[in-house]
C-alpha cells in the first residue's frame, strides 16, 4: 500500500513539475510575442545618452538600414571597439532580436566616445546622426556596401549661384543626406518649411560671392534645385538660433502629416532633369526635443512596421499611442517639439492600401 501511495506522488510530482514547466514555456512565449509585437525596446540612460538612444530606436525602425547591415561580412571584426557600423549593427539586430537578452547599446556608446562623441554631454541629435552616416561609411571596409547605406538617404540637388550685376550662372551638383529646413517664429507647416527651403536667396554685404565673369565679390542670389529623392527622407527642423552667442530654442508650431506628396507640395523644388515619378512619403519616426537649447532630453515616436500603431520610446518606457499624441509634437505652447522627421517613400503597394494609424 505504501509503495503504491508513494508511487503515486511521485506520479503528482512529476505532472506538477511538467504543468508548470509547460507554463512558463507559455508565459516566455507570451513575453517574446509581446516584444514582437512592440518591436522596439526600451534602452537604459546611460552617462546622458537620451540622444543617442532616440537615433537608435529611429535606426531601428528604419528597417532597410538593418538589412543592409545583416549583409555585411564581418568575420574577424568581433573584437573591433572602435567601428561604429558594426557595433550599431549588433545593437539593431539585438533590438530586432526576440531573445530577452540585454541590448548591447552601452558598447555603441563607448564605442562613439572613441570616436569622439563623448558621454556625459548633452549632444545636437541631428549632428550625431549625420555622424553615424558618416562614420559608416569611412568605416565599414565594404564600400559598395557603404554606397548602398548612403544612397538609402543620399538626396541629389543642383545648385545655382546668380550674379546680381552680371546675370552670370553657376552651377553646381551636390548631394545632401538631410533637408534642413528653417522654421518662422509663428505658426509653420512643413509645406511652408520646405518652400522656405527651395526659396531663392539674395547673398548681399558680408555673404557676397566671388563673381568669375565680373572679377570681384557682387551679390548674387543662391537656389537649390532636386535631382533625386531617396528611400529615406530625413528632414530638420532647425529649431535653435544663434544670436549674439547666445542659443535659444524655437518652440513655435510646426505641423506635419503622415503622408505627403513631395510633388504636391513642393512642385518649385525640381530641377528640370529630375527623372523620377514617384515622390509619395509616409513618416514613420519623429525625433522630439525637451526643454531649453541649453538643457534638454531627447525621446521618440517610431511607427510599428507591421501593424502601422505608433509607439513612444523614453529611454527605457515604450509605451503605444495615438497619432493625436504625435501630434501634440507640433510644439507651440509645448517644449516638447518635433526636431526630425524621418520619412520613407511609399511602395506602389503602400500607395494603394489605406492610411493606418495607432
Amino acid at each position: 500500500m505504501r509503495r503504491t501511495t508513494t508511487l503515486q506522488i511521485f506520479r503528482l510530482h512529476r505532472e506538477v513539475q511538467s504543468a508548470l514547466m509547460k507554463g512558463i514555456q507559455r508565459l516566455s512565449s507570451v513575453f517574446r510575442m509581446m516584444d514582437l509585437h512592440y518591436g522596439m525596446r526600451g534602452l537604459t540612460n546611460y552617462h546622458l545618452s537620451c540622444c543617442v538612444n532616440t537615433l537608435l530606436q529611429t535606426l531601428s525602425a528604419t528597417w532597410e538600414l538593418t538589412d543592409l547591415l545583416e549583409k555585411w561580412k564581418t568575420a574577424g571584426m568581433s573584437v573591433d571597439s572602435h567601428n561604429i557600423p558594426l557595433q550599431l549593427k549588433r545593437v539593431l539586430i539585438a533590438m530586432r532580436s526576440d531573445l530577452p537578452q540585454p541590448v548591447p547599446h552601452r558598447d555603441f556608446l563607448h564605442c562613439l566616445d572613441r570616436n569622439r562623441v563623448r558621454l556625459n554631454i548633452q549632444h545636437d541629435a541631428d549632428e550625431v546622426f549625420l555622424s553615424i552616416l558618416n562614420f559608416m561609411q569611412q568605416q565599414i571596409d565594404d564600400k559598395a556596401l557603404a554606397l548602398e547605406v548612403q544612397k538609402l538617404y543620399r538626396i541629389s540637388v543642383e545648385t545655382h549661384l546668380q550674379c546680381l550685376e552680371c546675370s552670370s550662372v553657376q552651377t553646381g551638383m551636390n548631394y545632401l543626406l538631410h533637408l534642413s529646413v528653417p522654421i518662422k517664429e509663428d505658426h509653420n507647416s512643413l509645406e511652408c518649411c520646405l518652400t522656405s527651403f527651395f526659396e531663392h536667396q539674395e547673398l548681399r554685404g558680408i555673404n557676397c560671392c566671388f563673381c568669375a565673369k565680373c572679377g570681384m565679390k557682387t551679390p548674387s542670389k543662391q537656389g537649390v534645385k532636386l535631382r533625386s529623392l531617396p528611400r529615406i527622407l530625413c528632414m530638420h527642423l532647425k529649431r535653435f538660433r544663434n544670436s549674439l552667442g547666445h542659443t535659444r530654442k524655437l518652440n513655435c508650431k510646426v505641423t506635419f502629416p503622415e503622408s505627403f506628396d513631395f510633388a504636391e507640395i513642393a512642385p518649385e523644388a525640381f530641377a528640370t532633369d529630375f527623372a523620377q515619378t514617384q515622390c509619395k512619403y509616409s513618416l514613420y519616426a519623429v525625433v522630439v526635443h525637451s526643454g531649453i537649447a541649453m538643457c534638454g532630453h531627447y525621446t521618440a515616436f517610431v511607427r510599428h512596421r507591421m501593424n502601422q500603431h505608433w509607439y513612444y520610446a523614453d529611454d527605457s518606457d515604450v509605451q503605444q499611442v495615438s497619432w493625436e499624441k504625435v501630434q501634440t509634437s507640433y510644439g507651440g505652447q509645448r517644449r516638447d517639439t518635433a526636431y526630425m522627421l524621418m520619412y520613407r517613400k511609399c511602395s506602389q503597394d503602400e500607395e494603394e492600401q489605406p492610411e493606418l494609424s495607432g
